[in-house]
């Protein structure tokens, strides 16, 4: 069921003879023939621009190949987490010992993470290839 909002908006769309509700930057409403006129008058570049995608996958996420640079931001989020469940699981460590251990988990982490950030990449890569060659037959 639709909120509050999306029934006036929907209810905004009905209240006109016309299909389709144009409006124009300053929130006036167009009659269908000036927008296309609008429509017409825009640059071919900003048409050109929207028009390219970037891959994403079924949720519609963009999926970046893999680098060590994003790997390693990643790894800054995460170290605090894992410093704090090292502190909380180790309580009989010092907190220099609890750093380290820190560090020595991350050092599996962060290649791990850059080895499923190219393998999700060189998924969705053959997936476009096939996706592709389907398109072809």
């Amino acid at each position: 069921m639709a909120n509050k909002k999306q029934q006036r908006r929907r209810q905004k769309l009905k209240r006109h003879e016309y299909e389709e509700v144009y409006v124009d930057d300053e929130g006036n409403v167009l009659p269908p023939e000036e927008a296309e006129e609008l429509v017409v008058a825009t640059s071919p570049r900003k048409v050109e621009k929207s028009t390219q995608k970037r891959p994403t996958n079924r949720a519609g996420r963009v999926i970046d190949p893999p680098s060590w640079r994003k790997t390693a931001k990643r790894g800054l989020l995460f170290f605090p987490l894992m410093l704090i469940t090292v502190m909380l699981l180790g309580k009989d460590l010092t907190l220099p010992q609890q750093i380290f251990q820190t560090i020595v988990l991350m050092g599996f982490f962060l290649p791990f993470s850059y080895f499923m950030d190219s393998m999700m990449w060189r998924s969705h890569q053959r997936r476009i290839a096939r996706a592709g060659d389907a398109k072809k037959r």
